[in-house]
């Protein structure tokens, strides 16, 4: 005769916490497989298009969107591939990498916003001394690049990325005034205030044509002169609250993630433990849980 009960101590893998990190996660993990996919295409595209694709330095790195992409998208997949099967499989090994892998982000995401929103200035002298001239310099060179600069100027209607700001275009060896390019003097069409001509609806690609060798005065009638950099640095002064507001929610969102994958991670995976009461024939009772029994029962 036999009685049993439920361990006091058995604690119940969460099935909502389970699987809600799950599927946070699988669809993380197809966002990085895309991302990959999209970034490959890219790469091998600019390849085939140059026969090579140059990476000498850090800059090279940061400044091609294709590998940008690629490293991105992978550090994604990792992460939340880490993240579905260490919740689907109860491993709690993955479990410990994709939560320190997320207090990571996190602690870098906290460390720029607070550069950023603390240090405005000190964030633009330091974006504006590293990245303008390279960025200018090889304008021309990587056709994504220059896609991504004309998309930025017209949409925050700037022009080069400095405080000189249309003036940086003198950089470039093709809008330089020393070129013997018809684009010397010049700035790109991305620039210029009314670049698409009313009444045929083409982009007038020369409209920023020797613009460099006018006073401040006479070149803002023609394209924008502030560099993008102040300009993007004066959005985000004016929607602060909004940047703010979604900087907190996504942190929010993190920690709570960091908080299921700690809570997952330290739940009992075993089968529950069953307590046993056996009545001896000697009228004693034994009281052994399902290990004790089955041990005992190999033993036989």
């Amino acid at each position: 005769m036999n009685h049993r009960r439920r361990s006091n101590n058995f604690t119940y893998v969460s099935s909502c916490v389970k699987y809600m990190i799950f599927m946070l996660n699988f669809v993380f993990w197809l966002f990085g497989g895309l991302l990959i996919g999209v970034g490959l295409y890219a790469f091998l595209d600019k390849w085939q298009a140059t026969g090579s694709v140059r990476v000498e330095n850090v800059y090279d790195v940061v400044l091609n969107i294709s590998l940008v992409m690629l490293i991105a998208g992978g550090v994604v997949f990792v992460v939340s591939f880490a993240g579905c099967v260490g919740a689907l499989r109860e491993n709690t090994c993955l479990l410990k990498f994709y939560s320190l892998c997320l207090l990571v982000f996190f602690l870098l995401e906290m460390g720029v916003a607070i550069v950023g929103f603390v240090f405005p200035h000190t964030l633009q002298s330091i974006l504006e001394e590293s990245f303008t001239d390279k960025i200018i310099q090889t304008y021309r060179e990587d056709p994504d690049l220059q896609n991504f600069i004309d998309f930025a100027q017209q949409e925050f209607k700037c022009c080069g990325l400095s405080q000189e700001g249309y003036l940086d275009w003198g950089k470039n060896e093709y809008f330089n005034c020393t070129s013997p390019s018809v684009e010397r003097c010049g700035v790109p069409f991305s620039c210029c205030i009314n670049a698409t001509d009313i009444s045929s609806g083409l982009v007038n690609i020369m409209c920023g044509y020797k613009v460099q060798m006018l006073p401040v005065s006479e070149a803002s009638k023609k394209v924008w002169t502030s560099g993008c950099i102040e300009i993007v640095r004066s959005w985000a002064e004016r929607n602060l609250y909004t940047i703010a507001g979604i900087a907190l929610g996504i942190a929010l969102s993190q920690l709570f993630v960091i908080y299921l994958a700690k809570t997952l991670e330290g739940l009992d995976f075993r089968p529950p433990t069953v307590t046993r009461y056996i009545l001896r024939p000697t009228g004693r009772w034994l009281v052994a849980d399902d290990r004790a029994v089955r041990r005992t029962q190999r033993q036989i």
